[in-house]
């Protein structure tokens, strides 16, 4: 007999002790104020203890002290430990972000790290690309960042595969998870332009989250946020129908203004298996 047939939610349990939740959120203009008002905080922290590992954007932190307030609060609301490791400020001109890495150490470690070039100034802020491997399993993936300009976001989209290939030379490996505030739809990516973006039309990409996803809080209906896979390995380590966009404001029964003090974009997710 199995248990799963004496216990029903054993089966459930046991998805969710071995599964690995990974996600990209922007958290619009994140720093000191965001942080200071304790609602927001409060709920920025319940969904970022969701997740084993956590890509945050639009961060505007230069000294980094709301990152480690962020971080303290985060440890203190979770029974899991958290670290981070972060960019510097990317930018053209005098508008900057950073990208930041939040992770259980229980569930990952920091293996390497590596900004990209950015030889011919095509990112507006250019990829931070890190390694990380699974602590259960030791599998390692690499995660590439990108929060792309509206203007930009077809160039930019498309040059993610040069960083593809340079990190498949440099780290001998294709198992690689780009993910991000892509703009990668509506009035800034139409249908009439995936056919110039590479890591759309090559089959060595897997987009996980769907064209007809809506990303955003509010009116609007976009598939801004994205994420793609490439590498046998990372594909098969994937849940299926795991990845999806996780709706806080519905989960936390928050107001649309309530959410929107939060951010306008949801969280998107994937869940990977631990061995």
């Amino acid at each position: 007999m199995k248990l799963a047939a004496v216990f029903p939610g054993l089966a459930s349990m046991l998805h969710a002790a071995a599964a690995l939740h990974i996600c990209a959120f922007n958290i619009r203009s994140f720093g000191d104020t965001k942080l200071s008002d304790q609602s927001v905080s409060k709920i920025i922290v319940k969904i970022l203890s969701r997740y084993d590992l956590v890509l945050v954007q639009e961060v505007r932190d230069a000294d980094l002290s709301a990152v480690q307030e962020l971080l303290e609060r985060l440890n203190r609301a979770s029974k899991h430990s958290y670290d981070y490791v972060t960019s510097e400020s990317l930018g053209r001109e005098n508008y900057k972000e950073m990208y930041l890495f939040l992770y259980r150490t229980q569930s990952f470690s920091l293996v390497d790290q590596d900004q990209y070039p950015n030889p011919d100034s095509t990112f507006s802020r250019p990829p931070f690309i890190v390694k990380f491997a699974a602590s259960s399993s030791k599998n390692e993936l690499v995660l590439v960042p990108l929060h792309t300009p509206p203007s930009e976001a077809v160039a930019e989209i498309d040059a993610l595969y040069d960083v593809y290939l340079k990190i498949i030379d440099k780290w001998q490996t294709d198992n690689i998870m780009f993910l991000g505030d892509f703009n990668a739809d509506c009035s800034y990516v139409g249908k009439k332009d995936w056919s110039s973006v590479r890591l759309r039309t090559s089959e060595v990409f897997h987009w996980l989250i769907s064209d007809d996803t809506d990303t955003t809080v509010g009116n609007s209906d976009c598939a801004y946020d994205r994420i793609v896979v490439s590498g046998s390995k990372l594909r098969k380590w994937i849940v299926p129908k795991s990845a999806k966009v996780f709706d806080f404001q519905r989960a936390f029964k928050l107001s649309q203004e309530e959410a929107l003090a939060v951010s306008d974009h949801f969280p998107v997710e994937v869940e990977l298996t631990s061995s």
